[in-house]
């Protein structure tokens, strides 16, 4: 196969989907050819700086597949490490192409004005020597395993919101309760839910030492800078926002409060599941939720927000509806990806019909060994198996553990499958370090509230 002059191999290509460029297995390819350094360093908050060296061809010839690769490269840099300033060391051309892309009219505005929402700054692209590239400086952050005291372990999703408290690491109570944050504009309606979780927690235990949230969205400092749990909150009252948690929290008491993306809750769930740090858990739902723990079981401040990470290389991929983008994760590991093939499969479903309800009629169809369904389950472990390769090269994997309504059932044992085949047949050093898997009954016993109890420090 080929692209941009760049050949590659995908020796079982996705079923429903024969034209899927896997950018993991091109990027591959591309780099053995390529010669010339540069670095990518972005800046974060806190001034946390993270650097990746890479290469490009640097000829005329190649100049498109070049600016392909690093806008690609960028891209996925901007949704899993984060920053607000990017420095483009060692090639002027390409920092000039990437600069004209992320203004608030270039063919990246939703990136730029998502990095504008979660620091509060411009996006920058500057344009550096090789030699003047910033100097690295991460520092990774303990966060949760913390089992000592009385908490609170508040786990804010979409649809249910669930409580635990929790003594000395065993849960003496938990609830889910319904509730509707995304339709609500009025901010205090969601502050009304959560503060009422938390004293009904306190209420089951002596005292409360902490109070730890897992919560969908990006935070930093404890404060929502992005979440779809108010997404019909203008931002106009976004200061009432930002402030949610920790009002709700001082209400209880003067007690240490962290709040973290629900991704990286989950991997934390999978680690102290295992008792094994360089995680990656991975939900295929609504979206596409990641998080990442290193080996030390620390979080190390990035986004991981993978479902708008670029994963396929094709220029009529489907189109993100919300970032615009196309061969992005969120169309790939999702309720959508099953959606998208349906016709692929000759499936129809009923318009009327809402998006987890078109999945049901899916898993219905495989859960009865439908070969339709069967197809659509064994493409989206195809796009995973090659999304792999890719997110290794990025993230130190000894594990990935998928959950999520997609990975329930047949389909993801299907997905599970194929996934792991083609890893083995093709990557077998990768086969052999990364172990993809569901989780355990002990990381089920552990649970996200519970995690998140777990979260702050308080001795």
């Amino acid at each position: 196969m080929r692209y941009l002059g760049i050949d590659y191999s995908v020796k079982h290509a996705p079923k429903l989907d024969p034209g899927f460029i896997p950018f993991g297995v091109w990027r591959e390819a591309y780099l053995k050819g390529a010669k010339q350094p540069i670095a990518i360093a972005l800046e974060r908050d806190k001034g946390r700086i993270s650097v990746h060296r890479t290469r490009i061809y640097g000829t005329p010839e190649m100049a498109e597949a070049d600016y392909r690769y690093v806008e690609r490269y960028v891209k996925f840099l901007l949704w899993s490490t984060g920053g607000f300033r990017v420095s483009v060391c060692g090639c002027s051309g390409l920092a000039r192409r990437l600069r004209e892309a992320y203004t608030p009219h270039g063919e990246r505005k939703f990136d730029f004005t998502f990095v504008r929402q979660l620091y509060e700054r411009d996006l920058e692209i500057l344009d550096l020597p090789l030699e003047a590239c910033p100097a690295a400086n991460e520092r990774p952050e303990p966060m949760g395993g913390n089992m000592d005291g009385c908490r609170i372990g508040f786990d804010a999703g979409g649809s249910d919101r669930k409580v635990s408290a929790v003594i000395d690491g065993q849960c003496v109570y938990s609830e889910e309760v319904v509730w509707f944050p995304k339709l609500q504009e009025d901010p205090e309606y969601h502050f009304g839910h959560i503060l009422e979780a938390f004293r009904t927690a306190a209420a089951k235990m002596p005292r409360v030492d902490g109070i730890g949230v897992s919560s969908a969205g990006v935070y930093i400092g404890n404060e929502p800078r992005v979440a779809s749990l108010f997404i019909k909150v203008p931002r106009s009252d976004w200061d009432r926002v930002k402030t949610i948690y920790t009002r709700a929290a001082a209400a209880i008491g003067d007690v240490p409060l962290v709040v973290a993306n629900d991704g990286d809750v989950s991997a934390l769930a999978g680690a102290m599941g295992l008792g094994a740090g360089k995680l990656m858990g991975l939900a295929m739902g609504t979206s596409e939720a990641v998080g990442y723990v290193d080996g030390d079981r620390n979080v190390l401040g990035w986004l991981n927000e993978l479902a708008f990470a670029p994963v396929d290389l094709q220029q009529d991929a489907l189109q993100d509806e919300w970032s615009t983008d196309y061969g992005v994760g969120c169309k790939y590991f999702s309720q959508d990806a099953v959606i998208k093939l349906c016709p692929a499969a000759g499936i129809e479903l009923e318009e009327n019909l809402s998006l987890a309800e078109k999945l049901k009629v899916v898993q219905k169809l495989m859960e009865a060994d439908d070969p339709r369904a069967q197809a659509i389950f064994e493409t989206i472990g195809a796009y995973f198996g090659y999304t792999v390769v890719l997110y290794s090269q990025f993230y130190d994997l000894n594990y990935i553990m998928l959950m999520g309504r997609v990975m329930s059932g047949k389909g993801g044992d299907t997905i599970l499958r194929v996934c792991n085949g083609i890893l083995a047949e093709e990557y077998p050093d990768l086969a052999r370090k990364c172990r993809i898997t569901l989780p355990d009954e002990k990381t089920r016993r552990v649970g996200q509230s519970v995690a998140a109890a777990s979260l702050p420090r308080i001795s």
